[in-house]
Formats: structure tokens, sequence, C-alpha cells
């Protein structure tokens, strides 16, 4: 998931966009057209589920970096 956050699209209109920030209608037309295949389809995927069903809000304590703040041992 953290990958969602940092990786940046690679080619494109939106090239050195982080994933996670990506507008719908980008993903929803490699929907329609096909994910690349191999990681980065995986994760385009990825990021078109979580936007699609509502929970972006999940990647905003990545995305802040705050993911290892709230971590018990």
């Amino acid at each position: 998931m953290l990958q969602l956050v940092k990786n940046r699209m690679p080619f494109g209109k939106y090239k050195d966009v982080l994933l996670c920030d990506l507008p719908v209608s980008y993903l929803e037309w490699f929907g329609r057209k096909g994910f690349p295949e191999g990681k980065l389809g995986m994760q385009l995927a990825t990021i078109y589920e979580i936007k699609l069903n509502g929970l972006t809000y999940l990647l905003e304590p990545l995305k802040s970096g705050t993911h290892n703040a709230n971590r018990q041992f």
C-alpha cells in the first residue's frame, strides 16, 4: 500500500503524478481499455478500487507519513 502513495505515473497525460492522486476518470479509462500488465497495472487497478469504493481515507496516514506514529510494539 505504501507504494501507492509514493510511486508516480511513469507515462502519459498524468506523468509524474502520484498514483494515489490520479483522477478517477483516468482510472476509469484504464478500466475500459485495460490496465497495463505487471506491477503498474495491479497498482492502478488497486487505486481504482480504493477510489471507487470511497476508501481513499485509508491512504491518508500513509501519504502524510504518520503510518508508524500509532504503531504499538
